[in-house]
């Protein structure tokens, strides 16, 4: 193993050398997301397999080149998984992505995101250094900034290797609910549940239809389910649209419509007047289909939140941007960090912003 490290390293360094450009590739599940790739392949994906796994630790690292799906068949045998539900878009979808992307599913707005489950790291900078970040245990804060950095980063800082993960245990008992509602007086019941001990875990609205997934003791899920009303899916149906949701099988992502994501307040007003809507995490998250750039730029600033472009064609990538502008202080650190990590521009340009 230690001889595919050394071609990594070997590789960014003749690149950097000849002022080349490399795309950091692993499965290729989010190749769809972020800006135009620019360069020659960098595949990592051959580097792979689960490095060490404590369950009482409830701590697991692996290889950045490892499967998701690998990884989860291995929790699952102890009860275990990765709690903030990371989306896949496809069986090639690799923990190094998982992090680069920094992505989460349903479940974030009751447990966190990616990067609140990330430990450490070791990882490939653009001088061909090998670099550790962090430690394969929870209560390990050295370093602890840098593992969070790295998610969502895009490949655009290095060449992930190693992630070392929090993981919980799956919960005991869940049920999910519906009930017909419109969107403001579903986002108006969602914040007032969010300031009641409730165990909801994910939430959803769509076409006049609220889903609300209750997760944890037993008891308590069907206390809240008392108290709370609503139509109870069975098993298997809810089963299929927490998946189809995170999956973006969802009917409402079918269709070549550039597809928006707005992170808003969760107390933010509907947005519909710009396009088709769906919500999610308790109105902190808003999918949107269509519409001008400009606009929903313009209203997601307005709402006290920002905009991506999710998912276009690759012209409207280039075109309009896919991250909400920067302003210029918290464009100089973004300039610094790649800077310290990839001086010479190897990784990944362009795929956030422009120039870097």
């Amino acid at each position: 193993m230690t001889t595919t490290i050394d071609s990594l390293r070997e590789r960014v360094n003749q690149t950097a050398a000849s002022g080349g450009r490399l795309v950091i590739r692993g499965g290729g599940s989010k190749s769809f997301y972020g800006r135009p790739e620019q360069g020659d392949p960098l595949e990592v994906g051959d580097w792979r397999g689960i490095v060490a796994y404590e369950p009482t630790e409830l701590v697991v690292t692996a290889r950045a080149g490892t499967p998701l799906r690998d990884l989860a068949a291995a929790l699952a045998e102890r009860g275990q998984w990765l709690a903030f539900e990371p989306p896949r878009f496809g069986d090639g979808a690799t923990v190094g992505g998982m992090l680069a992307a920094g992505l989460s599913g349903p479940r974030r707005q009751a447990v966190g995101a990616v990067r609140d489950f990330v430990l450490g790291v070791r990882v490939l900078n653009g001088l061909g250094e090998v670099l550790s970040f962090g430690g394969r245990v929870m209560k390990n804060v050295a370093g602890y900034d840098v593992p969070r950095l790295m998610a969502g980063s895009l490949g655009t800082l290095g060449v992930l290797l190693e992630v070392s993960l929090k993981v919980l245990p799956r919960p005991v008992a869940e049920k999910s609910l519906r009930f017909s509602v419109a969107e403001a007086a579903a986002l108006r019941m969602l914040n007032e549940w969010a300031g009641r001990p409730l165990p909801i875990s994910a939430s959803a609205w769509h076409q006049g239809v609220l889903t609300l997934r209750l997760s944890g003791a037993a008891a308590a899920v069907a206390e809240a389910h008392r108290g709370l009303g609503g139509e109870a899916l069975d098993d298997a149906s809810a089963e299929t649209f927490w998946e189809d949701l995170r999956e973006q099988r969802h009917p409402f992502f079918a269709g070549d419509e550039p597809l928006w994501r707005l992170s808003l307040p969760s107390s933010a007003e509907p947005q519909q007047v710009l396009g088709p809507t769906l919500v999610e995490w308790g109105g902190a998250q808003r999918w949107l289909r269509g519409g001008d750039a400009r606009t929903i730029r313009a209203a997601a600033v307005a709402a006290g939140g920002h905009a991506t472009l999710f998912r276009a064609d690759v012209a409207s990538r280039a075109e309009v941007g896919v991250f909400q502008p920067l302003s210029e202080p918290l464009a100089r650190i973004q300039r610094r960090l790649k800077h310290a990590f990839d001086p010479h521009g190897v990784f990944n340009a362009g795929r956030m912003y422009p120039d870097f």
